[in-house]
């Protein structure tokens, strides 16, 4: 990419980013929420995870030439004017696919689901959602999926009203604001409106898909849905009277298990070394930590403890200091 020594600016809360990228050249370790188009002036490379929108507005003028995202999601870049400006980018669509199917199914299990008696209607059946299907439906549940872009599949798919029937619904769309299909505020009131009593509505993919002041209306008026968020609208600062009334809140952890970590960031750093011709020469990373099926109400306690408190604060600080869980097989 260039013949002098890169510099490399990257999202302090990636992975192992000292690990892989520090030999790539000069690294620079910043808050993702904070970085701005004077930190990123003369560098060469941005890697970030979710919660920095990189768009013409903080990258027009820089040096960047190489973005990479260590997540599944790209609703925060703007992939259309990386392409007019001939910026590369990468990220790592599934990494964490496993973490949030044994969120799923942990919060399901908490919330006494009885698979064999609930339909279970999955929104967006991508890397997640097809890996949640196919799960449930080997654990005997009658489960089925909805996802406009995956007509001629051979996922037993059905329509958006057949999922509003569902006794489970559980989310996993990209935000999305254009296009045949958009998903920002697709539970809308109305929408939220025609659930039936009982419902567990579970959403792990993006905050916004969920009007939630249209869900927080519901409840406050019936009460009679089981709600579990992991993402929230207007992260890091969320609805505090939604996080009282959800049966399970926390905060936007679904994913963060070691191994997809470890796997969001490897797989920008080989396509980062794909672009400069280098070598894939890293060590391996030898994960620690007790292989043990997840147990969601630990990180729902924290959440409605320290939240209160702290607001915004901590629901990035819960996130900063997570001590990733290992994937385990879920009984």
């Amino acid at each position: 990419m260039l013949d002098r020594k890169l510099k490399i600016v990257a999202d302090e809360n990636i992975a192992y980013a000292v690990h892989f990228f520090a030999a790539l050249g000069e690294l620079v370790l910043l808050p993702g929420r904070s970085i701005c188009r004077a930190d990123v002036q003369d560098a060469d490379i941005l890697l970030v995870r979710s919660v920095t929108a990189v768009n013409g507005a903080l990258l027009e003028g820089t040096a960047v030439r190489f973005v990479g995202s260590c997540t599944i999601g790209t609703d925060h870049i703007d992939l259309q004017w990386l392409q007019e400006k001939n910026v590369y980018f990468a990220y790592a669509p599934g990494c964490n696919a496993q973490a949030v199917v044994e969120y799923v199914l942990s919060a399901l299990r908490a919330l006494e689901v009885d698979f064999s008696e609930s339909r279970i209607g999955i929104v967006g059946c991508g890397n997640v959602g097809s890996r949640l299907l196919r799960n449930l439906h080997e654990r005997g549940a009658d489960v089925v999926g909805y996802d406009p872009f995956l007509e001629g599949s051979n996922l037993p798919l059905v329509d958006f009203e057949a999922i509003l029937a569902c006794d489970v619904i559980c989310l996993h769309t990209p935000l999305t604001k254009t296009g045949a299909y958009p998903t920002f505020h697709l539970f809308d009131q109305a929408v939220i409106n025609r659930l039936k009593s009982n419902t567990v509505l579970l959403n792990a993919g993006r905050g916004a898909v969920i009007d939630n002041i249209a869900l927080l209306t519901r409840i406050e008026n019936h009460n009679d849905l089981s709600v579990v968020l992991d993402v929230w609208e207007n992260e890091p600062a969320i609805n505090g009277d939604l996080l009282v009334h959800v049966a399970i809140g926390t905060p936007h952890i679904a994913g963060y298990s070691a191994e997809g970590k470890l796997r969001g960031t490897e797989m920008v750093y080989e396509a980062l070394c794909d672009v400069l011709g280098f070598n894939h020469t890293v060590a391996p990373v030898v994960l620690g930590g007790d292989v043990v099926p997840y147990r969601i109400f630990v990180d729902d306690a924290a959440l409605r403890e320290q939240y209160p408190i702290d607001g915004p604060l901590a629901f990035d600080r819960l996130r900063k200091h997570y001590k990733p869980r290992r994937e385990c097989v879920v009984p």
